[in-house]
């Protein structure tokens, strides 16, 4: 009962850091219609800019995050502008090909800057240890990475629901020329969302960085992973995307616990069923 129970808290904790980095990229793909695979990268950004912060400049772990969130976005900015925006609405192989090799740019970057080792991300004193549940221990870490996971859904999901900023965005992506002579800034629509969406992956990328090591090639060994779990659970849906991080954690946590020297065989074999059963994803829609 007791490897039972360590399985499901790190599945859930796993599924979770998932879910906050990649749901960034849902956003981008099924809303704005984009194939960012340069997302790993934002992430692997927040991660050494929280790194830095916090175990070189000797800054407080939340300070780490804000940092790492702030300075992302920033970096981000000029990229969504300058580079970006000529791909929108561009044929998909374009976007894959531009998109990586900006990943390739800021690992280069990054290794420069930062030395080509795995960088660790102090916790905070509140952070460390375990929480006792009465029947199990639970380390707070992995708790914090699910309550994180939470948060990100029902914000996401009352933004582009309920508020008028989602109104808009989903009008722009319906019909973008319509939007913009209905007034809909679109092109800053879409800065926001790109925003957003990389602002969550640094998140993520700090968050998750007990989970997910943050080392030189971050962008690239998860660059598969973001997008894989993105096409299970449907691209631009919030639920899809949360059940889809919590099913694929489950069996891949699972999977390494029990067989560990299967490797990552068993994510992508159920990868290759449920693709096969809902071809557009676990809660896609027909474009």
């Amino acid at each position: 009962m007791q490897t039972v129970f360590s399985i499901a808290v790190d599945a859930l904790a796993y599924g979770m850091v998932l879910f906050v980095i990649s749901i960034g990229l849902s956003v981008t793909m099924g809303l704005m219609r984009v194939v960012n695979l340069a997302h790993g990268a934002f992430a692997m950004i927040g991660g050494y800019v929280a790194s830095y912060a916090a175990r070189d400049l000797g800054l407080g772990y939340a300070v780490a995050v804000i940092a790492a969130v702030v300075a992302t976005i920033i970096i981000a900015i000029p990229l969504e502008r300058f580079l970006y925006r000529r791909i929108y609405g561009a044929p998909e192989l374009t976007q894959v090909l531009m998109t990586i090799g900006i990943t390739f740019c800021v690992i280069g970057i990054a290794n420069y800057l930062m030395g080509p080792t795995l960088k660790t991300i102090p916790l905070a004193g509140a952070l460390q240890g375990s929480a006792d549940l009465g029947f199990r221990t639970i380390p707070v870490h992995r708790l914090f990475a699910v309550l994180c996971g939470l948060a990100v859904a029902l914000a996401l999901w009352f933004a582009i629901e309920k508020t008028s900023f989602g109104v808009k965005l989903r009008a722009s992506v319906d019909d973008a020329a319509m939007a913009a002579a209905l007034g809909v800034r679109t092109e800053i629509i879409y800065a926001v969302s790109f925003a957003v969406a990389v602002g969550l992956a640094a998140f993520g990328g700090v968050v998750g960085a007990e989970l997910l090591p943050v080392e030189p090639y971050y962008a690239l060994r998860y660059m598969v992973t973001f997008l894989v779990v993105v096409s299970v659970g449907g691209a631009g849906s919030i639920p899809g995307a949360l059940i889809a991080c919590l099913l694929l954690g489950a069996i891949d946590t699972t999977g390494r616990y029990l067989l560990p020297e299967f490797g990552e065989f068993f994510f992508y074999l159920a990868v290759i069923a449920i693709i096969c059963i809902f071809p557009r994803g676990l809660a896609g829609r027909a474009r």
